[in-house]
C-alpha cells in the first residue's frame, strides 16, 4: 500500500494534480492524505493576549479549512469509485512546507503530489514558489510536480535527466524503478552536453551502474546538444520523443544544480508541459531508512550482519 500526500489550496492547479495522482495509480492500494493549510493574519506579539476578535477569525479559518477538505473527498469519491483508495483529511494551522515535511515522517510518506503555475500565470507564484520550496527542504522523499493544464497520460515514457557525474544509490533511484515497472515504461537516459565529447571514466562508470541498477527495464541513452539552456533542451527532447514524466536527482553543489538551478528548479517547475518527478538525494542514509522502515513493518524480522 502506497501512501500518497496530496497539498491542496482548493486551486484549480491542486484539483488537476489530485485527478493525476488517483488515475496514476487507480490499480493500486493507496491511502491519499490530503492536506490544506492555514495560517491566518493575526498581529499581535507572543506578551500580547490574543482578541476574541482574532480567536474567532482564526476558528473560521480553520472551519473553512475543514469544510473544504469534506467538500473535496466528496468530489473526489463521486468522480472516482475506486475501492483500493481511501482518503484522510489533514487540517494544520502551520506553513505548508514546515507540515509536508511533518507529515512525511509521521505518516511514511511515499510521494508528494502538488500542482503547480502553468506558463501563462507566471506572475501568479504562490503555488509555484511552494513547490520550489518543497523541492529544496524535502531530504526523504520524492516530489511529483503537475503542471496546470496537464491532462493525464499514462507514463509509459520517462526521462532521466543526468551527467553521470554523481554515483546514484540504488536507493534513490527506486522511486524511478517502481514508476517504470508499474507502466511498463521505457526509460530515456538524457544526457545534456554544452559541446559534445566522450564521456570521462567516472562517467562511464557512473552509467553502468546506472544500468546495471535498471536491468532488464528497457532504457536507452541519448546525448543532446545543449540549445540556449538545458531547460530549453529537455523540453524540445520532451516534446520530440513524446516523454510523459521528467525525472531528476537534486543534490547540492553538483555540476548539474550549478548550471541548470534556475532554468530547471524554477524554469520546468513553472513552465513544464510534463509532470516533474524531483527525487531528493538520499545516499548512504538511503539504505538505512529502507532498513528502519521494513523492519517497523515488521518487527519479528531480524538483520544478518
Amino acid at each position: 500500500m502506497k501512501n500518497i500526500l496530496l497539498p491542496t489550496d482548493f486551486s484549480d492547479n491542486s484539483w488537476n494534480a489530485i485527478k493525476y495522482a488517483i488515475s496514476l495509480y487507480k490499480e493500486e492500494k493507496c491511502v491519499f492524505y490530503i492536506l490544506n493549510t492555514y495560517t491566518p493574519t493575526i498581529a499581535h506579539s507572543r506578551f500580547m493576549a490574543i482578541s476574541d476578535h482574532e480567536k474567532m477569525s482564526k476558528d473560521i479559518v480553520r472551519a473553512n479549512s475543514e469544510k473544504g477538505l469534506m467538500n473535496l473527498v466528496w468530489k473526489i469519491k463521486s468522480k472516482y469509485k475506486n475501492e483500493h483508495h481511501s482518503f484522510v483529511t489533514i487540517s494544520s494551522f502551520n506553513l505548508l512546507v514546515d507540515e509536508v515535511k511533518n507529515i512525511i515522517e509521521t505518516k511514511e510518506i511515499d510521494l508528494v503530489v502538488a500542482g503547480t503555475k502553468g506558463a501563462s500565470q507566471i506572475e501568479e507564484v504562490f503555488m509555484g514558489s511552494n513547490i520550489v520550496r518543497m523541492i529544496k527542504s524535502i531530504k526523504n522523499c520524492p516530489v511529483l510536480a503537475i503542471p496546470s493544464n496537464f491532462k493525464f497520460k499514462r507514463p509509459s515514457e520517462i526521462a532521466f535527466a543526468t551527467d553521470f557525474n554523481r554515483f546514484y544509490t540504488e536507493s534513490e533511484l527506486r522511486p524511478l524503478i517502481e514508476m517504470a515497472r508499474s507502466f511498463q515504461a521505457t526509460i530515456r537516459i538524457v544526457h545534456v552536453q554544452y559541446e559534445i565529447k566522450a564521456l570521462t571514466e567516472v562517467q562511464q562508470f557512473n552509467l553502468g551502474m546506472l544500468r546495471k541498477y535498471l536491468g532488464t527495464l528497457p532504457h536507452y541513452v541519448h546525448t543532446v546538444s545543449e540549445l540556449n539552456s538545458v531547460s530549453k533542451t529537455l523540453e524540445v527532447f520532451a516534446n520530440e520523443l513524446d516523454i510523459h514524466l521528467l525525472a531528476m536527482l537534486h543534490y547540492p553543489h553538483s555540476y548539474m544544480e550549478k548550471m541548470t538551478r534556475e532554468p530547471i528548479v524554477n524554469r520546468l517547475a513553472f513552465h513544464t508541459q510534463i509532470p516533474l518527478l524531483v527525487i531528493p538525494e538520499l545516499g548512504m542514509n538511503a539504505s538505512c531508512y529502507s532498513v528502519k522502515k521494513e523492519t517497523s513493518e515488521n518487527p519479528s524480522r531480524t538483520l544478518k550482519k
